[in-house]
């Protein structure tokens, strides 16, 4: 072949192969193609193999069909009191309508951009520093109504609007920061004096209780003192009472056994005179006995006496004559019905009873008010588990007379 002829051959199958190029159009997901033909729209191509008419039709943009995230600078904004602080904010929108995003603005984006700032200014314009900080949601609320309904001519829906950060000045983040630091100080004095004052509380209640307990344990010890000061009064007067008795009975006993005891020995004037003789020392061994008299006749008298009561014997002198000693038959405490009781030592029914109530009241349990109605133990005060005993009976009276008996030798040696 002539190179003429391959030089026509490469002509044809590269125009071939431009013709194939300039039919054959592949759109992928997601994204739409405006087409145009001899500078008219045509229609937009789906995603896809699409076929055009070449040389005739051209595709005059891509459009991106998926949800875009702008995030535009930031913003000064002027508020309603004549601040200035600067807005970020991020804008989610999607192109709905291809041909309106492509023919009915030059540059989307750009629009929702400055349709964002100058929504953003009218909306912060209208609210204070302190309504701004804290209605985000009422200001991305505003801006997004705006913004879907200017921008839905455009083929675009908007579907988000957020403030990414508001920055006030630096004089007045500093002022804020002192507030803050202000409002958190009053909030810690406050709840320090709350929990001051119901420290406080709690413990003037604890005080009462503990008053309270201690008031009715000493109450309780007290009654119980007094309970028992009173039977062990009783009990030592009774004893007292039935001693005195039997001492008295014991002492009664031993003069007799004196007195017998010297009839029997018969004792004689001399005698007589001998033991009076050998008592006047005990008598002068007081203080106050400074001088002591004998009299002369004190013989005289005792033999008088020893005539009187006495009956002559063999040799001519007096002597008593014993009586006859009567032996007791019945014990002290049995020779009258009303000196019985002296010697009784159990203890009365109504005083144990007394006692048994007055111990149930001090282990009875007292509800404290200020723990929830939880029961706290009562003081338990000492006292009492039984009353003194004093042993009294025949028996002493019997030991009395043992030891007189005991003794009477003595005596009439």
């Amino acid at each position: 072949m002539d190179p003429f002829g391959l030089i026509v051959l490469a002509v044809i199958v590269l125009l071939v192969l431009v013709i194939a190029v300039k039919t054959v159009l592949v759109v992928p997901q997601a994204t739409a193609s405006v087409i145009e033909r001899l500078g008219r729209f045509r229609n937009v191509a789906e995603p896809g193999l699409n076929f055009l008419v070449p040389f005739l039709d051209r595709v005059r943009a891509r459009v991106d069909l998926r949800e875009q995230v702008v995030s535009f600078p930031p913003q000064p904004v002027i508020t309603q009191d004549n601040l200035t602080v600067s807005i970020d904010t991020v804008v989610y929108f999607q192109v709905t309508d291809s041909r309106s995003a492509v023919y009915e603005i030059s540059n989307y984006i750009i629009g929702v951009e400055q349709l964002t700032t100058t929504t953003l200014r009218n909306v912060v314009g209208g609210m204070s520093l302190e309504e701004t900080l804290t209605s985000r949601d009422a200001i991305n609320t505003q801006l997004r109504g705006v913004l879907d309904q200017e921008t839905g001519r455009w083929g675009i829906r908007v579907a988000r609007v957020e403030l990414k950060a508001i920055d006030p000045p630096p004089s007045i983040k500093d002022s804020m920061e002192k507030q803050m630091r202000a409002d958190r100080e009053k909030r810690a004095m406050i709840l320090n004096a709350e929990g001051t004052r119901e420290s406080a509380i709690k413990t003037a209640e604890g005080q009462k209780q503990a008053a309270i307990l201690a008031a009715e344990g000493q109450k309780q010890a007290a009654i119980l003192g007094a309970e028992a000061d009173r039977q062990s009064s009783i009990l030592r007067a009774q004893g007292d009472r039935a001693s005195r008795y039997l001492q008295a009975q014991g002492q009664a006993k031993a003069v007799e056994k004196v007195f017998a005891a010297v009839k029997r020995g018969k004792p004689t004037p001399e005698l007589l005179a001998y033991q009076y003789l050998q008592t006047l020392p005990q008598m002068a061994q007081g203080e106050a006995n400074k001088v002591w008299v004998v009299p002369s006749d004190f013989g005289k008298s005792l033999e008088g006496f020893a005539r009187m009561l006495g009956a002559r014997g063999e040799d001519g002198v007096f002597r008593y004559e014993p009586p006859k000693e009567e032996v007791p038959t019945t014990a002290p405490e049995e020779e009258e019905e009303s000196v019985k009781a002296w010697f009784d030592t159990s203890t009365t029914p109504e005083v144990a009873e007394a006692v048994r109530a007055a111990e149930a009241v001090a282990r009875k349990e007292v509800p404290s008010p200020s723990l929830g109605g939880s029961a706290v133990p009562t003081q338990r005060p000492g006292s009492t588990q039984g009353t003194p005993q004093v042993p009294v009976g025949p028996q002493q009276s019997g030991s009395t007379e043992q030891s007189d008996e005991d003794a009477q030798p003595d005596r009439r040696d």
